[in-house]
């Protein structure tokens, strides 16, 4: 059992940035390859950027390539989502996400567990 604790979030202009972190804890945590995904009303959660379990290896969404660093201290299995350059299209609820087998492949259906999530409001 992984658990995915997430902090951050919140409300920002336009143009502004915040910055997400999940901790991640449990049984072979550090083994987990971590992401965080994106969902709006009515709409199937979507991979923003996804991370290797050891920390090398990210994959990101084209929409935040560019905009948004994922990055993960291994040694305390904190994973952070920095977010810059924030629009109105970003707004929603984050998800911190583990795959298990150190996989990021950053698709919903290969996501073994999930956080709460926090909501990002970007305002216009």
């Amino acid at each position: 059992q992984v658990q995915l604790v997430e902090s951050g979030g919140g409300l920002v202009q336009t143009g502004g940035s915040l910055t997400l972190s999940c901790t991640v804890s449990g049984a072979a945590a550090d083994t987990y390859g971590i992401g965080w995904f994106h969902q709006t009303p009515g709409k199937e959660r979507e991979g923003v950027a996804c991370i290797s379990s050891d920390g090398i290896s990210a994959r990101y969404a084209v929409s935040v390539k560019g905009r948004f660093t994922l990055s993960r201290i291994v040694n305390n299995n904190t994973v952070t989502l920095q977010m810059n350059g924030l629009e109105p299209e970003d707004t929603g609820v984050y998800y911190c996400a583990a795959e298990e087998r150190g996989n990021y492949y950053c698709v919903a259906q290969w996501v073994n567990y999930w956080g709460q999530g926090t909501q990002v409001i970007v305002s216009s």
